[in-house]
Formats: structure tokens, sequence, C-alpha cells
């Protein structure tokens, strides 16, 4: 065996453990989500309103960490990729994850200002709610 054929069988199986890493992580995400979804409906009052942001956070937390580990797997299959085209399907698909990893990050800031926002005692959301 040469040293190409090895770390080309080394690429991929790295490939196939950070995809089933990213899969790993939406179904945790899923399962954790769905735990503070019950959790918070067992909890809240009855005229009170649910708590999305929340949930939003926990999921898009999830789902930024399996956008992660989804690129690092493009990135290593591109490593071994043998054609340009390939390369540029492979490149398309890294840059599209990139985008969507970076606008699911500003989101979750987003979010994550606005709940620290809501949970100040007398803050704006409070004033604008009375």
């Amino acid at each position: 065996m040469t040293l190409e054929a090895f770390l080309v069988s080394i690429v991929s199986v790295m490939e196939v453990v950070l995809e089933f890493i990213s899969v790993f992580c939406v179904i945790i995400g899923v399962i954790k989500t769905g735990q503070l979804t019950v959790s918070m409906l067992r909890r809240r009052q009855r005229r009170q309103s649910f708590p999305f942001l929340d949930v939003r956070l926990q999921f898009g937390v999830w789902l930024a960490l399996a956008l992660e580990f989804q690129l690092g797997a493009d990135i290593l299959a591109t490593t071994i990729a043998p054609t340009f085209e390939t390369l540029g399907k492979l490149g398309a698909i890294a840059l599209i994850r990139t985008f969507l990893n970076y606008f699911l990050n500003q989101e979750l800031v987003e979010e994550y200002r606005l709940q620290k926002k809501y949970n100040e005692p007398n803050s704006e959301l409070d004033r604008e709610n009375n």
C-alpha cells in the first residue's frame, strides 16, 4: 500500500466519521429541543406565551455545530477529489454551507441578544408590554 492510498483511506474514513457526528448532532439537537419544549410546556402558565426564542436558540446551536462538522467533511473530501468538476461541486457545497452557517450564527447572536434583553428586569420589552 502506497502512502497516497493510505492517506486516501484515512481521509475517507474521517469524512464518514465527521458526517456521522454531524447527523448525531442534529439528532441530539432534536431530542434536547424536544425535552426543552416539553419542560417549558409543563412550567408555563395558561395565558403565558410560549418562549419560542429559547427553543430556537437550543436547536440553532445544534444545527450550527452539525454544519461545522459537515463543512469539515467537505474539506476532507476535496483533498481526495480526482477532477476539477468534483472540486467545483464540493467547493460550491462548502460555500453554501459556510453561508448557511454564517447566517444561522448571526440569527443565534440576535436571538441571544433579544433573550438577554427580555430577561433583564425593567427591560425595554417589559416597558413595551405594559
